[in-house]
């Protein structure tokens, strides 16, 4: 097997974290035919216990400690220089020497970078450049970045907007170096082909898939709510903005009124590294905060309705996928569907403004027809989104290991 160089913005482990889902299944999935050389950020402490379990995939590990605190200080360096403030919060003397040595020593014949931070490791004049370069750009972030500013008041309006140029202009110059640029849906993928029209022709849509195995409605998992009560369940990284809007402004807005309507209702908001203001939610009557979860499937079996109310989005929204594949009913929003292949009224739910949000959700709560959806969501996941089918698009763009 040839080796492969593959850099990764934070640790892919574990594959049950939504947001380390997508890296963990490609690397998986390339290290059957590639001998892999990782090279990752570790910026939550309680990951290092995961270092071990990535062993056996890799040919080579380098995990490098990222302090949060000292990354946002020295993310402050890009408005010196003109650039975005992601790329110094990313950049790390060590993980360069890294790479460089894996560049001259290894010689890989490819490379896969997973985030486009990533893609100042790998720049176009570089003696060692491997002959393919892949890489996943995962979601437009520079749009992201324009969302939270239209969300926001002056002066944070005006950084956001600004790393929404800063970081869009460095995504161009990265995909000018990359062989291929890839993107979690087909509207992110006919984003940035409207964004960077150069490099329209190399720009290529994979979506996520699921693990329908590990998420499966079948087996018999333990009840982690209290006996009696109705439960609505959000899950996905609590420190991450757009989750952080998204539960605020269901419990806040919303679960009041469906808890004046239904007095046994609970809302569980499951994730790890809550924000203060997510935090502050569990104090309100009938919302648990639960942080980090060893396991999240109990949560979604014993789900009444999952809910997504995602107002600022960019990709495929896993916490829908996995609410699906657990033939669990989910109400979401427009933001929360991009890009994932489901029929509103068939396999989900489909709610766009407060009003109409609560009423989706009381539904669900009241009327037992509407189980038939979950079940049509099961179907709807085992019919297009096994793994299997979706890494197989990867050995398209990275032939020949």
């Amino acid at each position: 097997m040839r080796n492969l160089l593959f850099l990764c913005q934070r640790i892919p482990y574990p594959p049950n974290k939504g947001d380390k889902l997508r890296s963990f299944s490609v690397l998986r999935h390339l290290a059957k035919s590639w001998k892999v050389h990782l090279g990752c950020f570790i910026d939550d402490p309680a990951d290092w216990q995961y270092v071990d379990e990535l062993r056996p995939y890799c040919a080579e590990l380098c995990c490098i400690g990222l302090d949060k605190r000292l990354a946002k200080l020295r993310s402050l360096t890009g408005l010196i220089a003109g650039t975005s403030l992601s790329e110094p919060y990313f950049r790390n003397a060590q993980l360069s020497q890294w790479v460089e040595a894996v560049l001259r020593d290894a010689q890989p014949a490819a490379a896969f970078l997973y985030s486009s931070v990533m893609g100042q490791y790998l720049r176009r004049g570089s003696q060692f450049r491997p002959r393919r370069v892949v890489m996943d750009f995962v979601d437009v972030d520079s749009d992201k970045w324009r969302q939270y500013a239209d969300m926001h008041s002056w002066p944070m309006s005006w950084v956001y907007r600004r790393e929404s140029r800063q970081l869009l202009a460095f995504d161009r110059a990265v995909a000018g170096y990359c062989d291929a640029a890839v993107f979690v849906s087909a509207p992110e993928a006919a984003l940035f082909r409207r964004l960077a029209p150069e490099a329209a022709a190399k720009t290529h849509a994979i979506s996520n898939g699921v693990d329908l195995s590990y998420f499966s409605p079948g087996a018999e998992r333990p009840d982690p709510f209290p006996p009696g009560r109705r439960a609505v369940v959000f899950t996905g990284a609590m420190d991450y903005w757009p989750n952080v809007d998204a539960v605020a402004w269901f419990a806040e807005a919303m679960f009041p009124t469906i808890r004046a309507r239904i007095p046994e209702a609970v809302f569980f908001i499951v994730g790890g590294n809550p924000a203060p203001k997510v935090k502050a939610l569990g104090s309100l009557p009938g919302i648990t905060v639960t942080g980090r979860v060893p396991d999240i499937r109990p949560y979604l079996a014993h789900a009444e309705v999952c809910v997504a109310p995602m107002r600022v989005a960019r990709g495929i929204q896993n916490k829908v996928l996995e609410g699906m594949a657990m033939g669990k009913v989910v109400v979401t929003t427009d933001q929360g569907l991009e890009g994932i292949d489901a029929v509103p009224g068939r396999d989900l739910l489909l709610a766009n403004d407060t009003d109409a949000f609560i009423a989706a959700t009381v539904k669900v709560l009241t009327d037992p027809s509407l189980a038939g959806i979950g079940l049509a969501a099961r179907d709807c996941m085992t019919g297009g989104y096994s793994w299997d089918d979706k890494l197989a698009a990867f050995d398209r763009l990275l032939p020949g290991g």
